[in-house]
């Protein structure tokens, strides 16, 4: 099929309303493992979520530089920060323009307002638009950025400030993650006037380089043409849902997709073969884990946890499931970020010595219980299914039965964030390359209630250290504050690290313009196709 064809299905050219011009160009196509949990990044966790909201349709105060890590400004043209390093000021760019659609045309451009409504819809409970769609914020509240910021004013129409309670190390790198979002608060009053609130999280209006038209069985984007940071490069934009890998593959052979996320394993070496295609490869700052809810019994015991760290053999796993192409984790960021450390328990697969663990923690004859295998393929974990069948052999090895269940995407993320699971196969990937995005979001306290802590986690003297961490400047002081508590984190074992993935795209060679990204992020805009 052409990708002429493909348009047709997917619904034909996408008109713009904001000037009455249909493109009937062909467009570009992005072959996604899954659907977001929503159109409104405050409300997601998942990269999944992040490529088809945050780098599609918003913008926020500042942002990283494509392909790196470095802090640029972005809705923010500069900003100051006060001797105590708890004041930030920021000046707001000037002429930016949120996107008309058929559903809505903006009578203003972007300002202070806008800032206002978008965090303080997540920071204050009275905020009318606090509790549409649940009033979860999972990054925003796990981060415990209600606990860190005082107070954001209103200078004047292009200018904010923000008071922090306490000086907060990583809080630029914050900012410009896609929970920190600016949505369009004049769409937010008129929906709010129509009683429809919940459609500022379905029909999104931002900033971004691309203005929502549809979703269905796939995402429908339109370029902005008036985007503040130049007009992307395609003037449409399609994410075709696509859960299975080997079909993702074959959309890019045969023209459907321009460039699809996470490739197989198995099929990496066909495709460096190919000349139909390109393999972009990249070391991930990732991992895939399995967590073990620490409020539900027996996981509240530190031997029974230590028992399934001996259980599982990881380098198997990343033979088999990896085929290689990841490392054995023994900590939840990889070796090469700075803080990581080896002077940490590691659990050498021992089959016995869990046992005897388990044994001791009152369970001879070990136990029954359920254990969730990843329904997606993301670049930590190509293949839950697979992993969880090996992890099932391993552990019945030493007396532990388990269950093998998944869900849908959607459902998987929902009830994990519930608590309802025992064991779960997840992985994060860093959004700014700080440690404490992992650190902090996965296993601090504030998290357990708020959805990203998975095993449910709550050690005051590790809390202790990661706070201490986001407060003091130094580097270096950082640093070993979190060697410490990746030694506490070892010893109580929440959660079993698996492995740090290489990550993939595989693409059409008409697409140009990628960039290697050390967040894995897929900056739409920058692409383009050639002509054949």
């Amino acid at each position: 099929m052409s990708l002429r064809q493909t348009l047709l299905t997917l619904g034909a050219a996408f008109s713009l309303s904001c000037t009455g011009l249909v493109w009937a160009e062909a467009p570009l196509v992005y072959c996604s493992e899954g659907s977001p949990e929503s159109l409104n990044p405050q409300r997601t966790l998942s990269g999944t979520a992040r490529n088809a909201t945050a780098t599609t349709l918003y913008d926020r105060l500042v942002d990283f530089e494509p392909g790196t890590t470095k802090i640029v400004p972005a809705l923010a043209q500069s900003w100051t920060v006060s001797a105590d390093k708890r004041t930030y000021e920021f000046t707001l760019r000037r002429g930016v323009k949120f996107h008309s659609t058929a559903y809505f045309t903006p009578s203003r451009d972007f300002n202070a307002d806008d800032v206002l409504f978008s965090f303080n819809r997540q920071l204050r409970p009275d905020h009318p638009y606090h509790k549409v769609g649940g009033g979860n914020y999972q990054y925003f509240q796990g981060l415990g950025m209600d606990k860190v910021i005082a107070s954001i004013t209103r200078v004047d129409e292009h200018k904010v400030r923000i008071v922090l309670n306490r000086p907060e190390a990583p809080f630029l790198s914050d900012l410009a993650m896609p929970f920190m979002s600016i949505l369009s608060a004049e769409y937010g009053t008129k929906l709010l006037a129509a009683g429809e609130p919940e459609e500022l999280d379905r029909r999104p209006i931002g900033t971004g380089p691309y203005a929502f038209v549809s979703a269905t069985n796939s995402i429908r984007y339109t370029a902005h043409p008036a985007y503040w940071n130049g007009a992307p490069k395609t003037k449409q934009l399609v994410f075709a849902i696509t859960p299975d890998a080997s079909v993702r593959l074959q959309k890019v052979r045969r023209g459907e997709c321009h460039m699809a996320v996470s490739p197989a394993p198995a099929d990496l070496p066909a495709i460096r073969r190919d000349p139909r295609l390109v393999l972009d490869e990249a070391e991930g700052v990732n991992v895939g884990y399995l967590a073990l809810n620490m409020q539900k019994p027996p996981f509240d015991n530190v031997l029974v946890r230590r028992a399934f760290a001996h259980a599982l053999n990881k380098q198997a796993y990343v033979d088999a499931v990896w085929l290689g192409n990841a490392t054995v984790a023994i900590n939840p960021y990889p070796a090469g970020q700075w803080s990581w450390t080896d002077q940490v328990s590691t659990y050498a697969y021992d089959p016995a010595k869990a046992r005897a663990l388990l044994a001791q923690a009152g369970y001879p004859n070990g136990f029954s219980a359920t254990l969730w295998t990843l329904p997606v393929s993301r670049p930590y974990l190509p293949n839950g299914r697979k992993l969880g069948e090996m992890m099932q052999a391993d552990l019945a090895k030493v007396g532990i039965r388990v269950e093998l269940a998944t869900f849908d995407w959607g459902t998987y993320l929902d009830k994990v964030r519930r608590g309802e699971h025992q064991i779960v196969q997840l992985g994060w990937g860093t959004d700014n390359g700080d440690p404490d995005n992992f650190l902090y979001t996965l296993f601090s306290c504030d998290a357990v209630t708020r959805g990203s802590n998975n095993a449910r986690y709550c050690k005051p003297d590790f809390d202790a250290l990661i706070t201490e961490a986001r407060v003091v400047q130094d580097p270096q002081a950082r640093a070993a504050l979190y060697r410490k508590a990746l030694a506490v984190l070892s010893r109580d074992v929440p959660l079993v690290p698996i492995a740090h993935a290489k990550v993939y795209r595989v693409m059409s060679t008409q697409l140009t313009g990628r960039l290697p990204d050390p967040l894995d992020l897929d900056h739409f805009r920058l692409l383009a196709l050639k002509d054949h």
